[in-house]
């Protein structure tokens, strides 16, 4: 499996799983270009054939300028739609902004890039790989608006897959379970960690480089045949 002579973009790609996802790919040879809001790129180690670009889903000036900057590149190989945000609260206090602010991050951006896909990867087909999570799927108290983001990027998934395919364009949703990023290391104590281990048949989190791994061979010449589907990677956790 090698991506040599291949463009790849991951959105939100500057840490966890949008990063190893990035990495992932740049160590078989592609030029990675990977997104993040943060105007700096201090905190990133960026390395041979990453780069970077600005893009804040939830700013249309900047998706739009983003855009751009694919179109002028001509051709993209791979498209991982990964950047996403997750509010809780419960329903009757999820407020009108941050509803919108899910919607913009989660789905309408996706969306223009998926759309965008089908020029830019037409002439030698491409893959496309939607992030959701496992609560497109299954529910918990306080995600009601997440929830609905998640589910729609993959009824997303399935649209887009049916209208690309003509143009060996495949499109797949990926969902994770829990991941053992430093963003839930920082969110959880040692106690709550080990807990939540409990809760999953396998008996522990998931790596990020776990999840890239199955994101890189959707998107490889390996995947020939699979399109318009959510592969849920969570240790068992949805079926418990």
């Amino acid at each position: 499996m090698n991506f040599l002579n291949k463009t790849v973009v991951v959105t939100g790609g500057t840490r966890g799983i949008g990063a190893a996802i990035g990495h992932s790919f740049a160590e078989l040879g592609a030029r990675v270009i990977l997104t993040g809001k943060s105007p700096s790129t201090e905190q990133l180690a960026l390395k041979g054939s990453i780069e970077y670009q600005v893009l804040d889903l939830d700013d249309v000036n900047s998706l739009e300028a983003f855009l751009e900057f694919l179109n002028a590149l001509g051709q993209i190989d791979v498209l991982v739609n990964n950047a996403g945000i997750n509010i809780i609260n419960p329903l009757e206090q999820v407020v009108d902004e941050d509803f919108e602010r899910i919607l913009n991050v989660n789905l309408r951006g996706p969306f223009k890039l998926c759309r965008a896909m089908a020029s830019l990867m037409k002439v030698r087909g491409g893959r496309i790989v939607n992030l959701a999570s496992i609560w497109s799927v299954i529910t918990r108290p306080g995600r009601s608006a997440y929830i609905v983001s998640k589910a729609a990027i993959d009824g997303l998934t399935r649209g887009a897959a049916t209208d690309l395919a003509p143009n060996n364009i495949l499109v797949n949703t990926v969902s994770p379970g829990f991941v053992l990023t430093q963003l839930t290391r920082d969110s959880l104590s040692d106690v709550e960690i080990d807990a939540l281990k409990c809760t999953i048949p396998l008996g522990r989190l998931a790596t990020p480089e776990e999840i890239a791994r199955l994101v890189r061979f959707l998107c490889s010449d390996e995947n020939t045949y699979i399109t318009g589907q959510n592969i849920v990677i969570d240790g068992g956790y949805t079926h418990v």
